[in-house]
C-alpha cells in the first residue's frame, strides 16, 4: 500500500515541474512579444513621449 502511495506522490510532484515550466514558457513568450513590438514601435513611443515632455 505504501508503495502506491507513494507512486502517487511522485506524480503529483511531476505535475507542480509541469506547471512551472508551463509558467516560464508563458513568461517567456509574454517577454518576446514585449521585445518585438518595442523594436518596432520603439520610436514612435520615443515621439510620443518627447511630445509630452516638451508639453509639459
Amino acid at each position: 500500500m505504501s508503495y502506491i502511495s507513494a507512486l502517487i506522490s511522485s506524480f503529483r510532484s511531476e505535475e507542480e515541474g509541469q506547471g512551472l515550466a508551463e509558467y516560464a514558457l508563458i513568461l517567456a513568450l509574454i517577454a518576446i512579444v514585449a521585445i518585438v513590438a518595442l523594436i518596432f514601435l520603439g520610436s514612435q513611443v520615443s515621439k510620443i513621449l518627447s511630445t509630452v515632455g516638451s508639453s509639459v
